[in-house]
């Protein structure tokens, strides 16, 4: 089964890093979250992707074209310019860097994956949202109801930390709360079987409004409820959360090898 990554948006509230890479290529802990991203579904034995690329998506192939080198022990004669791997990376992907336009929106993007996709279901998610989320059980979950899509539901991440106040303005207790209690919001990590790429319009139609809401009208979509860990990389405040897990080494969303 395919894995589409949605990796071509702008991210403007990241500017002071996308100014010259593309979001999903912001480091945490070293490695883009792209590969973090990549490496759940791996954990997973998913390992063939199709990475949907627009704004500064030459970044992306570049990267993805090194990686093998970057991780493995080479030995390179200068004198010819030839190169063997001494010790080659354990690295099993198969990736598939196409180019979706620099201005098309989240349905559009996965349409113009049509012929990447062939005729069987597919999975796709955001290119900067991590979670500890068991891909074996979502679809097992998507194979049981039989409809044409599973969207993730997740819990929102608490912004800032709560305060207990107390009499005269003391603060009783602080709590970094990792995940509020109440609602549930798309936190990406889908299942679509191929029939819901013709719900899809074209280049501007955004896979959240009019091709998921008429999903949802004809009883065609469900929801995968994760009550664990998720978190977007949506600000530098986010990144750097992220970063401090990942330093701290409690990442929940990295499994343990």
């Amino acid at each position: 089964m395919k894995t589409v990554i949605l990796a071509g948006g702008l991210g403007t509230r990241l500017a002071e890093y996308t100014q010259s890479i593309p979001k999903p290529m912001v480091e945490i802990g070293g490695k883009p979250i792209l590969q973090h991203i990549m490496q759940i579904y791996s954990d997973f034995g998913h390992k063939d992707f199709v990475v949907a690329l627009g704004y500064k998506g030459e970044v992306i192939k570049e990267f993805f074209l090194n990686l093998k080198a970057l991780q493995s022990d080479l030995e390179i004669d200068l004198s010819s310019g030839s190169m063997h791997y001494l010790k080659e990376s354990h690295l099993d992907w198969k990736v598939r860097l196409v180019e979706t336009g620099e201005h098309s929106m989240t349905g559009g993007r996965i349409k113009r994956l049509t012929d990447h996709l062939g005729s069987s279901p597919f999975m796709a998610t955001y290119g900067d949202g991590v979670a500890d989320i068991n891909i074996d059980r979502l679809l097992d979950f998507h194979k049981k109801h039989g409809k044409l899509a599973t969207i993730t539901a997740v819990r929102p991440p608490a912004r800032f930390g709560e305060l207990e106040i107390g009499e005269g303005g003391k603060v009783e207790s602080f709590l970094e709360k990792p995940q509020i209690g109440a609602g549930w919001i798309n936190g990406g990590f889908f299942v679509f079987e191929p029939e819901v790429l013709s719900f899809i319009e074209g280049d501007q139609t955004i896979l959240e409004k009019e091709p998921l809401e008429r999903l949802a009208r004809e009883g065609h979509l469900m929801t995968y409820q994760h009550e664990g860990f998720w978190m977007p990389m949506d600000t530098v405040r986010d990144r750097n959360a992220l970063e401090s897990k990942v330093k701290s080494g409690e990442a929940p969303w990295i499994r343990a090898q």
